[in-house]
């Protein structure tokens, strides 16, 4: 028969080796289970005599109660430490911040439409916007540009399969909106209208198949072209500050009669052509409703895009496009 305290012995240290609650469990099985040495040690005790058989059987008792109290302790340091390690990664840090965590920021599109946007109100401008899906007519019948007119093949329209051929299309430029306004507001107007905008153009270091426009439209009695020139001055003085000037280009749109491209001069004194104006074209008012007889207007547009990169000094307009944060943390 095994001896009572070797088996105690052997407990200790089987439990104190057991790692996990489940070796824990084997360690009890093999101790006190129906194979284990404890068990035949007790069948064992019919072979002895009366008094041995009652000396052997309370030693016998005492190992079990010393085997049950060392599994039991180390069942509850494994339970303590298992229950410890789940609290500690289920543990969440509610510490108070005291630094300011880096955060993003405005993209440089984004900035300089804003900008744009706080020129103008302040020359009292009001904010127009529209759909980017349009109707042919808003992005061109309405603006004076007839079913076959050869001026639609500048715009690499990008049509939309709904409705009937042709019908539906993204916008090519910002101008429906103006349309869009004059339908529904009497003059006087004086408006801007930016937003994005989409032709099927190849990406390249000056132009994106996506890009973003602003235009501005005023509609009042007795405007001329002279109110159109010191518009695109004041708005080059206002934006790009001291230094810089403007000036007009003759040129063609079928929205606008007479037409101009508008260039800024630099302080070093070259010249960049910078987008398109005009007096708004008759047959336009009438489209959407106004007299010409009592009303003229002027509408000049540009890229905000094209802005972006003279304002900010970038040489390519992909890079825009990139979401590489190397380059945008530094605008």
């Amino acid at each position: 028969m095994a001896e009572p305290e070797q088996l105690v012995v052997e407990a200790e240290r089987q439990a104190g080796a057991a790692a996990t609650l489940d070796e824990l469990s084997a360690v009890r099985t093999a101790m006190t289970g129906k194979r284990s040495p404890l068990v035949a040690a007790r069948k064992a005790l019919g072979a002895l005599e009366p008094d041995a058989r009652k000396q052997a059987g309370q030693a016998l008792n005492a190992a079990k109660a010393a085997i049950d109290g060392i599994l039991s302790t180390r069942e509850a340091e494994l339970s303590a430490a298992a229950r410890a390690e789940r609290l500690a990664a289920e543990r969440l840090d509610l510490t108070e911040v005291t630094e300011q965590p880096a955060s993003g920021h405005l993209h440089v599109i984004t900035q300089t439409w804003q900008e744009l946007e706080d020129v103008f109100a302040g020359m009292g401008y009001r904010v127009a916007e529209g759909p980017e899906i349009e109707s042919e007519w808003y992005n061109f019948g309405a603006l004076n540009f007839p079913l076959g007119h050869p001026a639609r093949d500048m715009y690499d329209t990008l049509y939309v399969d709904y409705g009937e051929p042709g019908s539906t299309l993204l916008r090519t430029h910002t101008s429906p909106v103006q349309a869009r306004v004059m339908e529904n507001q009497a003059p006087p107007v004086y408006v801007v209208a930016p937003g994005r905008c989409f032709r099927q153009d190849t990406a390249d270091a000056t132009h994106m198949p996506v890009f973003h426009q602003i235009e501005g439209l005023v509609v009042d009695r007795d405007t001329s072209l002279g109110d159109l020139a010191g518009t695109i001055e004041a708005f080059t003085a206002a934006y790009f500050g001291p230094g810089f000037t403007s000036r007009l280009r003759p040129s063609y749109f079928p929205f606008t009669e007479p037409s101009a491209e508008f260039d800024i001069q630099r302080p070093d004194g070259t010249w960049l052509e910078l987008g398109g104006c005009g007096m708004v074209h008759p047959n336009v008012l009438e489209a959407c409703g106004i007299d010409p007889e009592r009303w003229q207007g002027f509408a000049f547009g540009f890229g905000i895009d094209r802005l972006a990169l003279i304002r900010f000094g970038i040489d390519d307009l992909r890079e825009l496009w990139t979401n590489d944060l190397r380059f945008l943390r530094q605008f």
